[in-house]
């Protein structure tokens, strides 16, 4: 079973612009949700940021189940957490 990524993100961050671009580059494939635009994606980011809407924030699923969350996470941090979830 492969992992899926997602990324919540804004469209004036300069941190998701630069990992979203990491992640093109790399062919990693990912879905963007926008916060500004998805308040049940914002309570979500704030869920798993203490409150705060911290972007980006990204979370890897396999089948569905989180397998890893992580804000503001290295592309090879990105990488490490598909390759392990998808063993």
């Amino acid at each position: 079973m492969s992992a899926t990524v997602t990324m919540y993100s804004t469209p004036w961050c300069g941190y998701c612009r630069r990992l979203k671009s990491q992640m093109e580059r790399e062919g990693l494939a990912y879905d963007e949700i926008d916060i500004e635009k998805d308040a049940s994606a914002a309570e979500y980011v704030m869920s798993v940021n203490g409150g705060n809407q911290t972007v980006p924030t990204v979370v890897v699923t396999v089948g569905g189940e989180i397998q890893w969350v992580a804000t503001n996470p290295s592309l090879a941090q990105v990488r490490d957490a598909v390759s392990e979830a998808a063993a």
